[in-house]
């Protein structure tokens, strides 16, 4: 599965991407908001791009490389915490620092959301982030996430208990958003397991 974009393509991660995601993923700028990072040989890239193999099998994690014309990753995007039941997903993204501000984020948010919304069925996605990390929270602002509140000791990092702001994206509104509007196209089919129908959903107990 590719989806294709004006500038952009979101396509799986294969092994010889890890050299290109270690040199993204050890500036440390990069991962400073992340829960783990940065990393220092191949070896950490490699295992993270095998263990999505698995969990892409599994229904549990769609993750996919962004690229450019020469097919070399720029930074990540796709989607964790899937429930079938309530067609909603967490989107993540990343980029490498040479590439923030670039317009990349912009296009591969609208690729990944038509991917979820047209093709996968969702009817939410939410996106987490550091309530310091402001860079990311105006990033997502100004593309038409709204911005629902803070969770507090979310997670840990580093062995500390962080705080995340927790953003929604609807599909209405989506639809109705210039993200909506940038053209896109799906190569191939998205894997069965996170494909959910509405349907599907009502048949489910509560």
């Amino acid at each position: 599965m590719v989806v294709r974009g004006p500038s952009l393509r979101l396509r799986y991660l294969v092994r010889e991407d890890a050299p290109a995601l270690l040199e993204l993923a050890s500036d440390p700028e990069v991962t400073q908001f992340f829960s783990w990072g940065p990393y220092r040989d191949e070896a950490e890239p490699s295992e993270f791009i095998e263990r999505l193999e698995r969990e892409r099998e599994e229904g549990k994690r769609l993750e996919l490389g962004i690229v450019r014309d020469d097919d070399r990753p720029i930074g990540l995007t796709g989607f964790t915490d899937f429930s079938r039941r309530d067609r909603r997903a967490t989107v993540g993204t990343w980029f490498g620092r040479e590439h923030w501000g670039s317009g990349a984020n912009r296009e591969s948010k609208a690729l990944v959301l038509s991917l979820g919304f047209r093709h996968l069925g969702l009817q939410r996605v939410t996106a987490l982030a550091s309530p310091d990390n402001r860079r990311s929270l105006r990033a997502l602002e100004r593309i038409g996430f709204w911005t629902e509140g803070v969770l507090r000791n979310w997670h840990i990092h580093d062995g500390e208990p962080r705080d995340v702001a927790i953003l929604r994206m609807l599909r209405d509104r989506f639809e109705a958003s210039e993200l909506a509007q940038v053209p896109y196209e799906l190569e191939g089919e998205p894997p069965p397991a996170f494909v959910v129908t509405p349907s599907e959903t009502s048949a489910q107990p509560r």
